[in-house]
């Protein structure tokens, strides 16, 4: 049936070479007593491979184990029972002695097949880049440290836009100021045991974090009549250390540092139970860390009922009355801290409440809409999920690439680039609902997106610190550091999600030009949305950077201010993702700070910003960067003449303050931008901390290491012979030279009359001008051998040559320069 199968295996094939050294090599260690007549030829194997269609490679992929016969999972032949006697018997040998047969490879699930009556097997895509999302299969479940305790219940919020503008808080001036009573007279009802601070480091992780049964940390009620309150945050994103009950209906909260430090308070998300209506509760937050705050401008926590929202279908909303933000009392000579109090009344009885700094948005929100991205089989042609890396506690960071298929590779080498990432300070969750606006339109089907997919390859990393998401950190990952301060480490390990998006930008830049780059963050200081950018020192790119900003200025009014953008660059900023690609080679290098509270522009004055809000900027990034790299440069033209301006009226109005005159109509655009520019010391910006205790020693040894790759010698190649007679000559023009240059006192011979002319046409063969002054006739013009005795030195110079290259004349011949003998060594 298969003739010519039959006839390939009967034929003598010449001995592979690779098998022949395989055979010899395993016989030498012992691992192989097999005869080398037994060793099947690898282009037989080739042959058997691929026209044997009922070869089956049990378990190579999940949707072919169905399809595979019990036969055929016992690892049975069902194909050589077809052939002759002759085939049997070749095939026998290849069964019992093949190497590359063998069981355990028959077992491999690297190796896909098509059909089951056609078999091309090819290898899997690699796990560790691809995504890992199953539409069949689970999320992948976050990993805790091993201290941290973690409630099994799954929370989730709906989403939901207030149908109404939600205002700022307009302070009456009655506002009380509770001083802090703490435990001493209050009842604990809520304390987190064993949460690691400064001193401490991560070790390890697991998913559910600490082993064991998770114990009952709320108060135990008394009856239905008792009306504590139950609190609640070991849940993914939460943050609250410890609640103590101070009155009937008032509460002191105590949040969580970021784990393996003693600072950064200011995200909090926790969950409170057996609630009363109509009753005034008061909440008070007793040891923030930021001398200022927007809850001072009037910004309202964010609230969460689970009644309204399986009810009526609302979701978070601002809530709150009394607000006050004020330094607190005690003072133990450490840094101060300030206090956060408001009130409120629940909406229902015995419900469920959240209370939130912001719009969560968790790694399990991420994963979700991830996976829908995977499912979906339109949007997954054009974007790629894979896996950048993994964070220190082994939770993935994923990294989309969004393009549309080139049909050449050129077309594929010309698109430029942009990069945009989000949440490397955990607690601003409005940089992820910016991203996630982004992705919406970018991964939609209107021709604006389809154009940005056709011209540029978007690489978009929506999450950079998931293991602080997941903790509830503000700012730090679980190295106990802020990220944003360390793109300029080299410790891969300790900080791998810095390290490996620095790395894969380099690379990038390296393939194509990267047009932009955006690091999505939140701001607790000041309202609207802004840029800080970086200035750029070159004269034909000067203002260009500020292009972009305004341009999104203008596309989004009520909601992007221009004028708290800021385009200086800090001595304390230089380890920021922002200053760190600038320095790279990207000019348009952004932080985009979006603030916690609202707008104070147009038509949004004075309101709180929504999730819609935040999605709508990520379509307004969009539009700007078409509107960036519009064919028709008259919009770009346009804001950059009226930045000009606007630079003018800046300059103008700083030497106005100073009492100073200056000619704007002269060399204005040589005044230094940074003169006129404050700092962001207003940014939500922490000064580097440096690293651990427990890494420096690692960050020593590393950089020790660099500087003896650097150092190390290069092995120098040996000299052919050729490389040695020209260096050889090289070395014999620069000593004639050293004695024609040094002028000497001449006697018995012309002082114009050069010495040993043949010898010199000898050493200098390859200057032809200096064999042609040698012939006859012929004016040499050289300046070295002037003939006119006034430019000679005085009679009583004499040159300071070293005895151990020129020896001394004998003393009873007339004194004369003396030249070192002129030899030409022709080294074997």
């Amino acid at each position: 049936m298969f003739p010519a199968l039959e006839a390939e295996l009967k034929q003598e094939t010449l001995p592979d070479p690779y098998e022949d050294f395989m055979h010899h090599h395993l016989q030498y260690y012992g691992y192989f007593k097999a005869q080398k007549g037994n060793l099947p030829n690898s282009a037989a194997h080739q042959h058997v491979w691929k026209t044997s269609p009922r070869y089956m490679l049990n378990g190579s992929s999940g949707e072919r184990d169905s399809l595979i016969s019990d036969t055929l999972e016992k690892e049975t032949f069902l194909w050589p029972t077809c052939l002759s006697s002759t085939g049997h018997t070749q095939i026998g040998a290849v069964r019992r002695d093949s190497l590359m047969l063998s069981s355990p490879l028959l077992r491999s699930r690297q190796l896909l097949c098509d059909e089951l009556d056609e078999v091309n097997p090819r290898l899997r895509e690699p796990r560790e880049l691809f995504s890992f999302f199953s539409s069949r299969g689970p999320l992948q479940a976050p990993r805790w440290p091993i201290e941290c305790e973690v409630i099994k219940e799954n929370i989730h919020h709906i989403e939901w836009v207030p149908p109404q503008p939600e205002y700022f808080y307009q302070p009456t001036g009655d506002e009380k100021m509770p001083e802090v009573v703490g435990e001493e007279q209050g009842t604990v009802v809520y304390q987190l045991d064993s949460v690691p601070t400064d001193g401490a480091y991560f070790t390890s992780s697991r998913i559910g974090g600490k082993r064991g049964i998770i114990k009952e940390l709320a108060v135990t009620l008394q009856g239905p009549e008792d009306n504590t309150l139950l609190f609640e945050s070991r849940f993914e994103s939460g943050n609250l250390q410890k609640a103590v009950r101070v009155g009937v209906y008032e509460y002191e909260l105590t949040l969580r540092t970021d784990l393996y430090t003693d600072k950064h308070t200011q995200w909090f998300y926790f969950r409170v139970q057996n609630t009363r209506k109509d009753v005034t509760y008061r909440f008070t937050i007793v040891n923030l860390l930021k001398p200022k705050s927007l809850y001072a401008l009037g910004m309202k926590p964010l609230m969460y009922s689970q009644l309204d929202a399986a009810t009526y279908n609302v979701g978070w909303r601002r809530e709150g009355q009394e607000i006050k933000y004020y330094k607190n009392n005690t003072d133990d000579g450490q840094q101060p801290f300030y206090c956060l109090t408001w009130t409120l009344q629940f909406p229902h009885d015995q419900d469920t409440c959240f209370f939130a700094h912001f719009y969560p948005y968790t790694y399990t929100d991420l994963q979700c809409y991830l996976l829908s991205i995977a499912n979906n089989p339109i949007q997954s042609q054009f974007c790629k999920l894979r896996a950048l890396c993994r964070s220190l506690a082994g939770n993935t960071v994923y990294l989309l690439t969004i393009t549309s298929p080139s049909r050449t590779p050129q077309e594929a080498a010309t698109k430029k680039a942009v990069v945009l990432s989000a949440r490397v300070h955990p607690g601003e969750s409005n940089g992820s609902w910016i991203m996630r606006g982004f992705l919406d339109f970018i991964l939609g089907n209107s021709p604006d997106a389809q154009l940005l997919r056709d011209i540029f390859v978007f690489k978009v990393i929506p999450m950079l610190n998931p293991d602080g998401v997941i903790v509830g950190n503000y700012r730090c990952s679980l190295a106990g550091r802020d990220l944003n301060r360390h793109y300029k480490t080299i410790l891969k390990d300790s900080f791998p999600c810095i390290w490996y998006t620095k790395n894969m930008i380099k690379r990038l830049l390296e393939e194509r030009e990267v047009l932009l780059y955006c690091d999505f963050h939140g701001h607790s200081r000041k309202n609207n949305i802004f840029l800080y950018g970086c200035n750029s020192n070159s004269r034909k790119h000067w203002l260009h950077e500020r292009v972009f900003p305004l341009m999104l200025s203008k596309n989004a009014p009520d909601k992007f201010s221009f004028d708290s953008c800021n385009f200086k660059v800090q001595k304390c900023k230089e380890g920021t993702g922002r200053v760190v690609m600038w320095r790279m080679g990207i000019t348009n290098s952004y932080t985009m700070e979006s603030t916690f509270g609202g707008s104070t522009l147009g038509s949004k004055r004075d309101t709180h910003f929504t999730i819609e809000d935040l999605k709508s900027l990520g379509y307004h990034v969009c539009d700007t960067i078409l509107d960036f790299c519009d064919p028709d440069q008259t919009k770009y033209t346009q804001c950059l003449q009226e930045l000009k301006e606007l630079l003018q009226q800046e300059i103008h109005k700083k030497f106005n303050n100073s009492g100073q005159e200056m000619d704007l109509e002269g060399s204005w655009s040589d005044f230094p931008l940074s003169d006129i520019e404050s700092s962001t010391s207003g940014s939500d910006s922490s000064l580097s901390d440096g690293l651990p205790a427990h890494l420096l020693s690692m960050a020593d040894e590393e950089q020790l290491n660099q500087k003896m790759v650097l150092k190390k010698p290069k092995k120098k190649r040996l000299q052919t012979r050729k490389q040695r007679n020209e260096q050889h000559q090289n070395y014999l023009r620069r000593e004639l030279k050293l004695t024609e240059d040094t002028p000497t006192e001449l006697s018995g011979r012309d002082k114009g009359t050069s010495l040993d002319p043949p010898l010199t046409s000898l050493v200098l063969p390859k200057s032809k001008e200096i064999i042609q002054s040698k012939k006859p006739g012929f004016t040499s013009c050289s300046p070295k051998r002037s003939t006119n005795s006034s430019l000679g030195p005085a009679p009583d110079v004499k040159p300071n040559w070293p005895r151990t290259k020129y020896p001394a004349t004998r003393k009873d011949r007339t004194t004369m320069a003396v030249y070192p003998s002129l030899h030409i060594y022709t080294y074997p």
